[in-house]
């Protein structure tokens, strides 16, 4: 598994021809789901084996590669066996000997940044951990489940020379992601208010039977919505309701399920009458009031923001760049134009946990760029490119800038996951 791109250090600006877009689909599970996960890229996880280690201590891997040490992990017994500490690429064969589950950390023994990372290591079995250390103090650090963290032996690695440490990341608290929360909430109460009142000049037009106006205020009020994605989560059954697709209703647009935006956009673009649609429109109004009123008393989880970073972008591939959820309008390219801007205001306030702790931010500062630039070419005197126009080559370029920033955003999901320290 290659390094993630948060290990590179400040980018030039990309160049301007296609690039293919990455894996963000397979990536997001190797980092953030089951058995492993990637702190600051600097450790790789190894196929989970049944059994012992076969052994302990250090040998050669057997097609010349980085030499193996393997160390036990286990409340007594945490980081024994790695003895003779040498600088450079190494391979640790973490070994859990006890009868729990544990996480294992490798860390920086004075500042507790974290090289390495393994999760979910069940008893009995052994997991590769491969990193590159250079001079400095180490330690393992072992976490049990349902017992405290116990840290192993310091180790000192001397003769580096020019050898320099993978990249390490301070682990991120559930206390740390409060203060940037909670400022994020306040900008979605702020949005909430926007809202409504777009809203309800969408709602007036059609009342008054003035659909024309009503498709002019359609997007706007659409587009307040779509910059809130970070929220969905909180906005609970709220979503469905105000931004819902056909998707699992029996009888598709006519389901008396179908409601929302996408209700009145498909009427106000397959020829509906406006007194067909003042039925849709007002009860949208009343759900986007509903939420506004409900908002203040909702909470956010802190440890959900900085998967939500990676996933506002990656539902916009998914939905948006496919056409999933264009109901006439042909507004796709704005919504997701829509979801950058959410992004951007989500990563606004993550920003100083990610600036200690993030190297690859400046190139996902101009992968963001990029993207924008891709993304405000198709717009034409407020007329936004229906996805169906696109030649085959914009449709290219529009697909590679945006899948590699979200292969991007998922290493500060990775940064941002909320560790255990003791």
């Amino acid at each position: 598994m290659p390094e993630t791109a948060l290990d590179t250090e400040a980018e030039p600006e990309p160049e301007s021809g296609p690039v293919p877009p990455g894996p963000a689909a397979l990536r997001r599970p190797m980092l953030l789901a089951g058995g492993a996960l990637l702190a600051a890229g600097a450790v790789t996880v190894g196929v989970l084996t049944v059994g012992g280690s076969g052994g302990s201590g250090h040998s050669a891997d057997a097609a010349g590669g980085p030499r193996h040490t393997t160390v036990e992990v286990g409340p007594s017994g945490c980081g024994r066996g790695w003895r003779h500490a040498e600088p450079g690429r190494q391979v640790f064969d973490l070994r859990n000997t006890s009868s729990t589950a544990a996480e294992v950390y490798l860390t920086d023994a004075k500042t507790g940044a974290v090289y390495g990372e393994v999760e979910g290591l069940a008893p009995g079995t052994v997991r590769a951990m491969r990193v590159t250390l250079g001079n400095g103090s180490y330690a393992f650090k072992c976490l049990p489940d349902d017992a405290d963290a116990v840290t192993g032996p310091t180790v000192r690695v001397t003769g580096g020379g020019s050898v320099k440490s993978g990249p390490a990341a301070v682990p991120v608290t559930q206390q740390d992601l409060i203060p940037p929360t909670l400022a994020y909430q306040k900008w979605i109460q702020a949005r909430t208010v926007e809202l409504v009142q777009k809203t309800d000049a969408l709602r007036d037009a059609v009342d008054r039977g003035d659909l024309a106006a009503a498709r002019a205020a359609w997007l706007p009020a659409h587009l307040v919505y779509e910059r809130m994605g970070a929220a969905y989560g909180t906005f609970g059954d709220a979503d469905a309701v105000i931004n819902g697709t056909t998707a699992g209703l029996q009888d598709g647009v006519r389901d008396k399920d179908f409601t929302g935006f996408h209700r009145v956009e498909y009427g106000l673009w397959h020829g509906e009458s406006a007194s067909s649609l003042r039925g849709p429109a007002d009860r949208l109004a009343r759900a986007v009031r509903a939420l506004r009123d409900s908002w203040p008393d909702q909470r956010m989880d802190p440890a959900d923001v900085g998967l939500r970073a990676h996933e506002i972008l990656e539902n916009t591939l998914q939905f948006e760049l496919t056409g999933r959820t264009d109901y006439g309008s042909g507004t796709n390219l704005a919504t997701a134009r829509a979801n950058l801007d959410g992004t951007r205001v989500l990563l606004g306030y993550l920003r100083p946990l990610l600036r200690t702790r993030a190297t690859g931010l400046p190139g996902i500062d101009s992968w963001l760029d990029r993207t924008q630039r891709t993304l405000d070419s198709f717009q034409h005197d407020g007329h936004w490119t229906p996805l169906a126009e696109l030649t085959r080559a914009q449709r290219e370029k529009a697909d590679s800038d945006l899948g590699e920033l979200v292969e991007r955003l998922a290493d500060v999901a990775a940064l941002t996951d909320v560790r255990r320290t003791a």
